[in-house]
């Protein structure tokens, strides 16, 4: 039999209501002939509920027993959903990650997907059970511990999933009903995208964009795994959500398929650092082992040998940054005067595989924001996607106004 992979969000599964939702579209598949692999989160908020429980527990935790409670959440929701299918006479079983077994690295909270044994469940869709309901975002290490992938891990695990079996597609049902050109909350004129390449959401995806994580992308386009997303609480066609695929599947597209943004940015300045080779590695290793995220750096002109170096990171890590910077001052390994923290920025982007062989994307974009009154602070660009760095009280106007410049309101 040919197999599908089908994944459900926490909003998807978070009441049993919508778990009797959710496992009809799994019976509409089955009567397709599918053997279906179905990839279940947490119900809506109960991570975020074990995750404080944890943190109030023990705040400096075991990140083996943080594994241990968070992926709890998961198991119940596969318990439940396979309880609704056997209760529509659908034969299903639901399947922990240890007993697939889905084999991760040791790294628990944020461990790697290494691989998936195809041959118990395998044998199981040969014994006639129609439906594996598999707890999503978890797995087991070397050790024969329970590891969890990082928040959102349960697209990661249908990806990997349909990869493994070689699925004909992966559906991910989440409550919207596809990619959008952005967020349709800050832009009432953002549309629906019937198809995306694969580049174009990983872009989208590692810029702010929540529809997909970033790492359940990058094993799609890995293994050509054709991505759908659809919305849980509307009525389905074949056509229905956003196809995520290769670029040579789609005929035409705009030059630019969407705008990003992201809230939650710092712009950090070292300012007289001393400009001599292997300080930029000093800098930035030092980040590196200190866990900050780097995304955009800057270095200013030398000047009487010292220069600027500017860089962002998450919010949420400035303390990190300005400890780890601190450390190697202290060790004399770095010499700066200031070090300058903006926690009011945001990133705005436009992303597009269209940039590759036509001119003027960046001189449009900047042409829009200065018209806007917009000061642009730092600037980043790949072949794919140009990023600025903006005061975050500019941002949603800059989200619209770069999106009516792009007219991405029209399709190609």
């Amino acid at each position: 039999m040919p197999t599908l992979v089908m994944k459900f969000g926490g909003t998807s599964v978070a009441n049993l209501d919508r778990i009797r939702r959710a496992a009809k579209r799994i019976g509409v598949e089955v009567a397709k002939g599918y053997d279906v692999i179905v990839i279940v989160s947490a119900m809506s908020g109960k991570t975020n509920e074990m995750v404080g429980w944890v943190n109030e527990t023990s705040p400096l935790y075991d990140a083996r027993e943080y594994d241990a409670v968070v992926s709890s959440g998961e198991n119940v929701t596969a318990g439940l959903m396979a309880l609704t299918l056997q209760e529509m006479d659908v034969p299903a079983r639901s399947w922990q990650g240890w007993q697939v077994p889905l084999l991760t690295t040791s790294a628990h909270s944020q461990a790697r997907i290494e691989e998936i044994p195809t041959k118990n469940i395998n044998e199981k869709f040969a014994e006639g059970m129609k439906v594996a309901v598999v707890a999503g975002f978890q797995g087991i290490s070397p050790e024969g511990r329970i590891t969890t992938l990082g928040r959102g891990g349960s697209d990661t695990t249908a990806v990997a999933f349909a990869a493994a079996f070689e699925a004909d597609r992966c559906d991910i049902y989440t409550d919207v009903d596809g990619v959008y050109t952005t967020d349709p909350r800050i832009c009432d004129k953002a549309r629906k995208l019937d198809k995306i390449s694969f580049e174009e959401m990983l872009e989208l995806a590692s810029l702010g964009a929540k529809v997909l994580q970033t790492r359940s992308v990058e094993l799609a386009m890995r293994y050509k795994v054709k991505l759908r997303v659809l919305s849980s609480f509307e009525e389905q066609s074949d056509e229905a959500g956003t196809l995520v695929c290769d670029e040579e599947e789609i005929m035409e597209s705009n030059v630019v398929a969407g705008v990003a943004y992201s809230r939650d940015e710092a712009k950090m300045t070292l300012l007289s650092v001393a400009d001599r080779p292997g300080i930029a590695a000093t800098i930035f290793n030092a980040l590196s082992d200190g866990g900050v995220n780097v995304d955009m750096i800057v270095q200013n002109i030398s000047e009487e040998g010292r220069t600027d170096m500017t860089f962002s990171c998450p919010t949420d890590q400035v303390a990190r940054a300005e400890k780890s910077l601190l450390a190697i001052k202290d060790a004399g390994e770095l010499n700066y005067a200031e070090l300058i923290a903006d926690t009011d920025v945001a990133k705005v982007s436009v992303v597009g595989i269209g940039m590759r062989s036509q001119s003027g994307v960046a001189a449009k974009m900047f042409k829009v924001l200065s018209d806007e009154g917009i000061n642009i602070k730092v600037i980043t660009t790949s072949e794919i996607k140009i990023s600025v760095l903006i005061d975050r009280k500019y941002m949603e106007l800059a989200v619209q106004a770069l999106h009516d410049a792009f007219e991405l309101d029209k399709a190609a």
